[in-house]
């Protein structure tokens, strides 16, 4: 399994240029308006590469005038967000490192745009290297839509004229057996999960029945969770965590799980009202959300990688303790990045996982991390290694 040591990125909203090493649990605390969310925002965006829709993803969000760099450029500097990921397997010491620059459609010759509208994000340049040892390996190189990507032989591919200029070669390149090593990649990084928005309005997928089809994974929108609930109950038949952490943040309250038919549900119990099961559509947003975030932490199976962005939001703070346990928790069977308002989560999480808090600050206008260097390191990494 491919875990995430590192990303970069620049040129993205208030993230003028930045490097950020990724531990098996990373959390990030800051005020509104010091861009923790453009951090969050820059790991969906290097999904969506993996994914192939990086240029929709950014046109969706306003396009590049909305999605570039707001700051002063060097004169000459070219108008680009550069994004990359390094990904590391433990198991056979290889480092994957990944880098995609996306920037602005150039008119050439007069009124001409190439394959592109006149408006569209457009990608410029892509590599994917593989290091084994002390060695480095370039398996997919491109330059606007010149290039190569090394097949299973190790020998270099060009690219091909049908690539256009708003898709990614990563999110291209679907042979898994012709070029392994671009497959292994994508697939860490499609496997990553955001939770950023549970909806518990009255038409939340959250409160409706779905269908009775055994679920390992909660979906990134939660319309999932009462078949992710069914198959810890049904399938696996252990609800041991789940029971803990809704005890712990709602003493005596008890989550019941019908066994499913064609739909599946849920409902909670109360010590207060003894007897009575408040379905799905009856919690309140809090108890709702904070159910929601159970599903994504401790499912049937998680996913490589989990983000979430302020999960706190609509939660009582006395739920801060109990989330963060519960987070920890989930820390010991996957990589958590978590960015947050609340310090006394970001607290309760070191006290339970052992992970530092790092706070976001801004910097002249520009988002930054206090204690990292430039070099992408912390400046108390060395005291914790000695």
């Amino acid at each position: 399994m491919l875990v995430v040591r590192e990303i970069a990125v620049s040129g993205y909203r208030s993230l003028r240029r930045i490097s950020v090493p990724v531990d098996d649990l990373s959390v990030f605390v800051g005020g509104n308006g010091t861009g923790k969310t453009n951090l969050y925002r820059g790991l969906e965006l290097l999904q969506a590469a993996a994914l192939g829709t990086l240029t929709r993803d950014l046109a969706a969000e306003g396009g590049m005038d909305s999605a570039l760099w707001a700051g002063r450029r060097r004169h000459g500097e070219a108008a680009r967000i550069r994004l990359s990921a390094t990904l590391h397997d433990d198991g056979t010491g290889q480092a994957f490192t990944y880098a995609v620059e996306v920037g602005l459609v150039q008119q050439a010759g007069g009124d001409t745009y190439g394959a592109a509208f006149r408006k569209e994000p457009q990608v410029k340049a892509e590599r994917l290297s593989v290091r084994t040892g002390g060695r480095t390996a370039v398996i997919l190189d491109r330059d606007g839509r010149s290039g190569f990507a090394r097949d299973e032989d190790g020998r270099k591919r060009p690219l091909g004229l049908d690539l256009l200029p708003t898709e990614t070669a990563l999110g291209t390149f679907l042979d898994a057996t012709r070029h392994p090593e671009i497959a292994l990649a994508r697939l860490a990084m499609t496997g990553w999960r955001f939770h950023h928005d549970f909806r518990t309005d009255a038409e939340s997928p959250l409160r409706r029945p779905c269908l009775a089809v055994t679920t390992p994974t909660l979906a990134s929108d939660g319309s999932d969770l009462a078949t992710v609930f069914a198959t810890l109950a049904h399938i696996r038949q252990d609800m041991g965590d789940l029971d803990a952490a809704l005890d712990g943040a709602f003493p005596g309250a008890q989550l019941v799980v019908p066994e499913p038919g064609r739909e599946a549900s849920f409902g909670v119990t109360f010590p207060d009202f003894p007897g009575r099961t408040f379905a799905a559509p009856e919690l309140s947003d809090g108890t709702l959300r904070y159910l929601a975030l159970t599903g994504a932490l401790l499912a049937y199976r998680l996913p490589p990688f989990i983000a979430l962005n302020e999960p706190e939001s609509s939660l009582h703070p006395d739920l801060m303790e109990p989330l963060a346990r519960m987070i920890a928790r989930a820390a010991e069977r996957t990589q958590i990045w978590l960015v947050t308002h609340s310090e006394r989560l970001a607290d309760g999480i070191a006290a339970h996982g052992g992970a530092r808090p790092r706070t976001v600050i801004k910097r002249d206008g520009e988002t930054w991390i206090d204690g990292l260097k430039l070099s992408g390191e912390f400046a108390d990494a060395e005291d914790e290694d000695s």
